[in-house]
């Protein structure tokens, strides 16, 4: 999967980590350390954090951000993410965040979500899913909240490359229940030296076992738009609806600089139905989805 290339390169070029944690009352909390060089070659690194009502940004120094593969771990101040769970000591701004988690076994992808897409070297940005679920143990206190996530449920993806697509849809869902489930959805164009596509990838965990829906399997897209998405492959058929949704501005990368605005929603309100053709496998509603439109149009 390949969570960290390198730092020895040259811009433009970021790399990022998604962590999103969740709790059975509904308290979400995602943070996303990165790493980044423009095309001038500033080379600098930077915390975002998103709750449901608001989201900070923090920007790092490149000495303070430290990485490792194997075992993952990014160290970012005086704070940790890894494998093992998070340890967070930040006291910046208007933002006090401290506390730890930590985390279950990974629910691992058996193959990388991006599939032969990873051997092509000019993409925009490649895409690569850490956990798509995992159990959370601890208590985080923000800005004298404190979020208790014992019982709860992670999530892990990444991002590398130089820029955002222009145009993207993004989803992630995971809950629990007599048939757990965990889905992620990502569609976005991908810009080639003549012209160009529109590529799909997404996996969906649910009665133990994985439905790969992607570009390189031959996945349809019949629809997507701010309001959501309807793919299909084969017999497989999912419908993504977005219900409800309260955004918060985040940045992204343009050429390695993170100056392009756009907008998630940590806690939308989403209805997913998959079906394998007549037969509806799950219709699940979640108020805890993560969703995200962008177009640079």
């Amino acid at each position: 999967m390949g969570f960290f290339r390198s730092t020895n390169r040259t811009g433009p070029y970021f790399e990022g980590w998604y962590f999103k944690h969740q709790n059975p009352q509904g308290q979400t909390l995602a943070l996303i350390p990165a790493f980044h060089i423009g095309k001038e070659g500033r080379r600098t690194a930077s915390l975002q954090v998103i709750s449901r009502e608001q989201a900070w940004w923090l920007e790092y120094p490149e000495a303070q951000l430290q990485v490792s593969r194997q075992p993952f771990q990014v160290q970012l101040g005086q704070s940790s993410f890894g494998r093992q769970g998070i340890d967070l000591h930040i006291q910046q701004d208007n933002l006090s965040l401290c506390g730890s988690l930590r985390y279950g076994p990974f629910t691992a992808l058996r193959s990388d979500i991006m599939g032969p897409f990873r051997f092509f070297g000019g993409m925009q940005c490649a895409h690569g899913v850490i956990s798509m679920g995992h159990s959370l143990n601890g208590t985080l206190e923000l800005n004298g909240e404190f979020l208790n996530f014992s019982n709860g449920s992670g999530y892990i993806e990444t991002d590398r490359g130089h820029s955002f697509p222009r145009k993207y849809l993004w989803t992630q869902c995971l809950w629990d229940g007599p048939k757990r489930g965990s889905l992620m959805l990502a569609i976005a164009t991908i810009p080639l030296p003549v012209s160009g596509f529109t590529g799909c990838i997404c996996s969906i965990f649910y009665g133990d076992r994985e439905y790969r829906l992607a570009t390189y399997r031959g996945v349809k897209i019949e629809a997507w738009s701010s309001s959501g998405a309807v793919i299909r492959q084969g017999k497989h058929r999912l419908e993504v609806e977005l219900l409800n949704e309260r955004r918060q501005p985040l940045r992204a990368p343009v050429e390695g600089r993170m100056e392009r605005t756009i907008h998630e929603s940590l806690c939308a309100e989403v209805c997913y139905r998959f079906w394998h053709g007549d037969h509806l496998l799950f219709q699940h509603t979640d108020s805890n989805a993560s969703f995200e439109h962008s177009s640079a149009d």
